[in-house]
């Protein structure tokens, strides 16, 4: 017999669960992501699934680990500064697959060097310019991305660039062919650049939740699930914390799965701050074949085939105020809802709100307050930061007292970016509280903040609405309408046949919105989705029901649904895959691309055994280190070739080794 432990760590909720012998729950538990010490949330879950299910921590054989951290970083625009070692490209390639936006401000070096498509060296490395930027930039940045010209074909120059980094500033590069070994130079540096941002982040995580484990006498091993639903080790997670993205959502279809035996659905998981859809299809989710996209990023990273909407219960309230119908918008950012920063400091909300209640003329930032976050690095603040987050100290701050002039916006923005400050405000969450769906949290404050922004004008001059519960009625059902559209917009996504516009404009369309409404005139339109919907997440009880009904399918929610992603985290198998290619740079010659540089082969099945040997060793170790056993290992090749004269010529061969099995458990 053997008892495993599932854990989630979401934006609102981390979320624990534990398992017998991987076919039955027998407790589960929920408690408040503690986003200041991530540990402290990751604990009370834990004790209570302990309390709850009467096991001793020391029968646990297997502990596992699934977060939408690094997901939520990305698509809320988070995490550490960075510095880019960009070597061999040119300047507008910065340009390229949104790489300067992933940079935003922070700074980064175009310096000589990189390879040629065969591996060779193009330029020397100039190690002076690396050793310049690293001494400049070592105190301002928690850490480096290191991307050079096919570095895939020969990665000689990043690791010679990583060696310097690790000697002048003690931090760990991230190398970008150490995170794809497919060419495209700017995306491995998006890619690496992210990953690079997420490693603080993602070492806090992985750090505080050993140190709980231990701390509760549970010594088995901890594994994280990566953006595929696969599982690695805690050590590998460090390293490359840019897997991890997607990770929540990966481990909900994982448990959606082992919950209802679906076959086809989608499957819909909503949390605080995104809702993630995926098309389950044979049992299995597809991978993106194009890498992982999270917000507006799209990274190189192998992940589940997944729409990520910023919508959740606890996004954004926006009002639109321009134009006559205005109206309001939900997400992609979110915000600490109203009704659960008023349990944490209730006179401090509920003095404002009142204060502002008495105002005659509705202000731009009622309802809305502003806290820090404990024990983030500060590094790289510019003076305004600074001074802006001096003014917001310890306590929980009115907006409108902390924003005084229009330039404060900008250094709140910057501070919210990295993590440092929360902004609370209306959402989902405060509006289910006062139509009574959801409990737990402050109702009275959530009351007063919606009737504060339904005192807003329209363009027309009209207020928002009459009441705090008929504003939160609007908010719910445009919940509904947009958690819709981001059914329509997957499922259109995944059509083989293709109907001439983009899924956005499909799901838009006024002839799919009417057909929904089983629209009856000369035209006869009706339109729904032909699979069923599998609702996952805490709230999706409270909302999905009203969903699966406006599309027109069946709804599914299984039972410990709330806690799907947490089983998921458990039930998974650990799975590595290495890949690697061969080419040909002239007629009878052919070129292995390996880990540490090409090697010249004269004989092209030579040169694939090769290739697929070493890849079937480091598949093998990677699966070893991560705790596998009972190893599969299975290789796919892809080779290409052109008719050249009534003959076959030999152009290039991609080979993909996967060493998958179950994680090592201890039975009783």
């Amino acid at each position: 017999m053997a008892y495993l432990l599932g854990v989630d760590t979401g934006g609102t909720y981390t979320d624990a669960v534990l398992l017998k012998d991987e076919t039955e729950v027998i407790a589960s538990a929920k408690a408040l992501t503690t986003r200041e010490d991530l540990a402290i949330g990751i604990g009370k879950a834990v004790r209570l699934v302990l309390e709850t299910s009467g096991i001793a921590p020391d029968t646990i054989s297997l502990a596992s680990l699934s977060t939408t951290l690094a997901t939520n970083a990305l698509v809320e625009g988070q995490g550490g500064r960075v510095g880019l070692i960009y070597i061999g490209f040119r300047a507008r390639d910065l340009d390229a697959h949104g790489l300067s936006d992933a940079l935003k401000d922070d700074p980064h070096l175009i310096c000589a060097g990189g390879h040629d498509h065969a591996g060779m060296e193009a330029h020397p490395l100039d190690e002076g310019a690396i050793t310049d930027f690293l001494r400049a930039h070592r105190d301002g940045v928690s850490g480096f991305a290191v991307a050079s010209q096919f570095a895939t074909r020969n990665p000689a120059h990043e690791v010679r660039a990583a060696s310097l980094v690790a000697d002048i500033t003690g931090h760990l590069a991230s190398t970008s062919h150490q995170l794809s070994a497919r060419l495209n130079g700017p995306k491995r540096a998006v890619t690496a650049v992210l990953n690079a941002r997420l490693i603080g982040m993602i070492e806090r995580l992985i750090g505080r939740a050993e140190q709980v484990l231990h701390d509760l006498e549970i010594s088995a091993p901890l594994m994280v699930v990566r953006g595929d639903g696969a599982l690695m080790s805690a050590e590998q997670a460090r390293a490359r914390p840019i897997e991890t993205i997607l990770s929540g959502p990966a481990a909900s279809i994982v448990g959606a799965r082992w919950l209802t035996g679906v076959q086809h659905a989608l499957v819909s998981d909503i949390g605080g701050t995104t809702t993630d859809i995926a098309l389950l299809q044979n049992g299995k989710p597809a991978i993106d074949p194009g890498g992982a996209q999270v917000g507006p990023h799209r990274t190189m990273v192998e992940a589940v085939a997944m729409r990520t909407t910023g919508l959740g219960g606890d996004s954004e309230v926006r009002v639109i105020g321009e134009g006559l119908k205005g109206g309001l918008n939900l997400g992609p950012r979110r915000l600490l809802p109203v009704s659960l920063l008023a349990v944490d400091a209730p006179k401090a909300v509920h003095d404002a709100l009142d204060a502002q209640m008495r105002n005659t003329v509705p202000g731009e930032y009622d309802g809305r307050f502003v806290r820090a976050v404990p024990g983030q690095s500060l590094e790289g603040l510019g003076p305004r930061d600074t001074a802006l987050l001096g003014r917001i100290g310890d306590a929980v701050c009115p907006l409108a007292e902390v924003v005084r002039v229009r330039i404060d916006t900008g250094a709140l923005s910057r501070l919210v970016d990295r993590g440092l400050v929360q902004i609370s405000g209306v959402t989902p969450s405060d509006a289910s509280h006062v139509l009574e769906k959801l409990s737990g949290w402050d109702a009275d404050a959530a009351e007063k903040a919606l009737m504060l922004m339904a005192r807003r004008r329209q363009g027309s001059g009209d207020v928002l609405a009459k009441s705090a519960k008929s504003l939160a009625r609007i908010v719910v059902d445009r919940l509904t309408h947009q958690t819709a559209l981001a059914l329509l917009e997957t499922a259109f996504a995944e059509e083989s046949t293709y109907f001439g516009d983009a899924p956005q404009a499909l799901a838009r369309h006024t002839l799919m919105q009417a057909g929904l409404q089983d629209h009856r005139g000369l035209v006869r339109l009706s339109a729904g989705l032909n699979l069923p919907v599998v609702g996952l997440g805490a709230s999706a009880a409270s909302y999905y029901p009203a969903v699966g009904a406006s599309v027109g399918t069946e709804m599914i929610l299984p039972e410990h649904a709330d806690v799907a992603n947490a089983i998921g985290a458990v039930v998974g198998r650990i799975s590595m895959r290495c890949s690697g290619s061969v080419t040909a740079p002239s007629e009878g010659l052919f070129q292995v691309h390996l880990r540490n540089g090409p090697v010249e082969v004269a004989d092209q099945d030579a040169a694939l055994t090769l290739l697929e040997t070493n890849l079937r060793q480091e598949a093998r170790a990677k699966a070893h280190a991560a705790g596998a056993e009972d190893l599969q290992i299975t290789t796919t090749k892809d080779i290409r070739v052109a008719g050249v004269e009534a003959r076959e010529v030999f152009i290039e061969a991609v080979l993909t080794v996967e060493a998958s099995g179950r994680p090592r458990v201890a039975s009783e």
